[in-house]
């Protein structure tokens, strides 16, 4: 599951739909956004404790 989580209209839960409020999209839209800004995203996930990076590269000149 962790290799598409970041693919459109994937869910992390079966059980949610978009009636509930999911599109799917969130983390698709959070992996473009940053790799459009050299950046990487990653997870890291055991039960009970699930963790995303966000890595981005420094502004040059600042």
């Amino acid at each position: 599951m962790r290799a598409s989580l970041f693919e459109r209209f994937v869910r992390g839960d079966a059980s949610r739909s978009r009636r509930a409020g999911s599109t799917g999209l969130g983390l698709a839209i959070v992996k473009g956004v940053v790799e459009a800004h050299g950046g990487t995203v990653a997870v890291e996930s055991a039960p009970g404790r699930t963790v995303f990076t966000l890595d981005l590269p420094l502004a040059r000149g600042h």
